[in-house]
């Protein structure tokens, strides 16, 4: 078998555009991109779909997806791969080309009565289906996978067993091994193609796994790499520990930062383009027993567009928030631990603010996404520039509406209810479990009560919940243990109790796909302020603002679970954790 390039067939063309078209449909790709590939098609020898990927137009699992659903063919994830080639069933599958399978991405994966299922990257593309199916003599059948995936098994099976991360550690492998003290060295390997190769696998792997933080965490022997993937941690291949210099030195070359302080921790930025996707990364190191730790918060500027139906607020919630925001003056909180989407939430509120008549100042630390028409202001409290004394001069700037990262201290307290009380409506969070725990923490940082009281006018407490992939899950009746248990039939009076199950498929090993938000938002009413006034505690207020019509987070939980967006376990996990 030669590795040849077909030319292409009507068929494959007329193929590759059912794929385009569905691209577009879904939104994964724009108009203006694809006439862009066209433009570049003569004398590349590249159809559309390839040249949006080398673009960095086009992800891998977008493609795949894509090429699976216009085409109607079977997706496969690799945890379906078989554990090994079905040589005894076809013992001619040994003696197909290395070069061959590598170079068109395409794996024979299975036999069954006769018929060769073979894993393919491109499926509009006949030839490699019809090559294979040659050689071997068998009738074939197309299955579409992550091209990665096809790579990292044929490699398995037919190359050295290596994984591309395997070879990319190979290739960055210092030989001098020079130590770390050596900055000069360092720079000069962290310059390198096979390290920035590394780095950029290393990023390029946490988009497609949709992930919100990379981890990397040096250890004795190795480099420890984690991805949180919809707020949990996944283990991702691990260099070795030899590396965790190089590596750790081209993230801080890539965030400006000073790679030869690693004494102390450090705060940086990186800007990059990755598949299409114009994203930020956040990059904070600290210094640990065995070199330097490094967290890459990635944040995709599409985030800072989304209203708060897209972020998943309840409908029956949305009029009261929307009522509370269109308040001229007064203080709105958003209360949640780190990673509940606070700043989101914020970042939405903005948008749907914004507007020629108002003017908005934020004060952040970090600015997380550029809005524009709205004046942003990085804190900087290493010369001074804390969310107080920003505050100071925020006000005599003439703002309409003020946003703080956060409330950290009574004195940023305190200037932020001046504000609200000469006029301004004022946005920020706090860290609190919930809406009730808002007032306390306040209470506590010595805010005075009668001042909390006729400046706050909502509380809004939320989490995030993993969503469950809806076309691989599963239906099923709630027992009457869970019944029991959740006190269910006080949200569904009649009729049978269906809760949905997650189920791994190609798209997500998990059943979990994105994330959405359940919240409860504490409105202040008179009832409220009595209560604040005698200083009652969070479980008597929680309990006045249920009796006025909040819906407590789980409860908000429970119901979408009803509604087969989540499951009780993932609002048991972000709620009672």
């Amino acid at each position: 078998m030669t590795a040849a390039v077909a030319s292409k067939s009507p068929g494959t063309e007329q193929a590759e555009a059912r794929v385009v078209a569905e691209l577009v449909a879904s939104g994964k790709v724009k108009p203006a991109d694809v006439e862009r590939a066209e433009g570049l098609r003569d004398g590349s020898g590249l159809g559309v779909l390839g040249l949006l990927s080398r673009l960095g137009l086009l992800s891998e699992r977008d493609h795949a997806e894509a090429c699976a659903q216009a085409l109607q063919l079977p997706l496969l994830a690799a945890i379906e791969f078989p554990d090994a080639l079905p040589l005894e069933r076809a013992p001619q599958l040994a003696d197909l080309p290395l070069r061959f399978l590598q170079q068109f991405h395409a794996c024979p994966l299975d036999v069954r009565e006769g018929v060769l299922d073979v894993l393919l990257a491109d499926p509009h593309d006949p030839y490699p289906l019809q090559a294979i199916g040659l050689a071997c003599g068998l009738q074939t059948r197309a299955a579409v996978a992550l091209r990665s995936d096809i790579d990292t098994l044929i490699e398995r099976w037919f190359g050295q067993g290596r994984s591309s991360m395997d070879s990319l550690v190979e290739a960055a492998a210092d030989p001098g091994g020079a130590h770390e003290d050596d900055v000069e060295h360092l720079r000069d390997l962290a310059s390198e193609a096979p390290v920035i190769r590394l780095v950029n696998a290393l990023i390029h792997e946490a988009v497609e796994l949709h992930a919100s933080d990379i981890h990397l965490e040096p250890f004795e022997k190795w480099l420890k790499v984690r991805y949180r993937v919809d707020g949990v941690l996944v283990e991702g291949e691990s260099p070795p520990a030899q590396l965790s210099a190089a590596v750790v030195s081209r993230i801080k070359i890539m965030a400006r930062m000073n790679i030869a302080e690693r004494r102390l921790p450090q705060d940086g930025r990186i800007m990059v383009r990755v598949q299409g996707q114009e994203l930020d990364l956040r990059v904070s190191t600290v210094p640990t027993a065995h070199g330097e730790s490094v967290a890459l918060r990635l944040l995709d500027r599409r985030a800072a567009t989304l209203g708060f139906r897209e972020l998943g607020f309840s409908e029956d919630l949305l009029p009261a928030l929307e009522k509370i925001l269109a308040q001229p003056h007064g203080i709105v909180l958003v209360t949640g631990p780190t990673g509940s989407g606070k700043t989101t939430t914020l970042y939405a509120a903005l948008a749907r603010l914004n507007t020629d008549e108002v003017k908005i100042i934020t004060v952040e630390d970090p600015v997380e996404y550029q809005i524009e028409g709205i004046n942003q202001i990085h804190a900087r409290p290493q010369i001074g520039l804390d969310f107080a004394n920003a505050l100071r001069s925020i006000v005599r700037q003439d703002p309409d509406i003020i946003m703080i990262g956060e409330m950290r201290d009574v004195e940023t307290a305190r200037i932020a209810i001046q504000s609200a009380l000469t006029g301004h409506l004022v946005l920020s969070t706090l860290h609190t479990n919930n809406a009730a725990g808002g007032i306390a923490r306040l209470l506590d940082m010595g805010v005075e009560d009668y001042l909390l009281t006729s400046t706050v006018n909502a509380i809004m407490a939320q989490r995030l919940v993993r969503r469950i992939e809806p076309t691989h899950a599963r239906r099923r009746r709630a027992t009457a243990e869970e019944i029991e248990a959740f006190d269910l039939r006080r949200l569904q009076p009649t009729g049978d109790i269906v809760l949905t199950q997650p189920c791994p498929s190609a798209l997500t090993p998990t059943g979990y796909l994105g994330r959405t938000t359940i919240a409860e938002l504490l409105v202040m009413d008179d009832g409220l302020r009595g209560a604040i006034m005698r200083r009652a505690g969070a479980g008597e207020i929680n309990a006045l603002a249920q009796a006025s019509g909040m819906r407590t987070m789980f409860d908000d939980g429970l119901r979408k679970a009803l509604q087969g967006v989540t499951t009780i376990e993932e609002v048991m996990r972000v709620t009672e954790g």
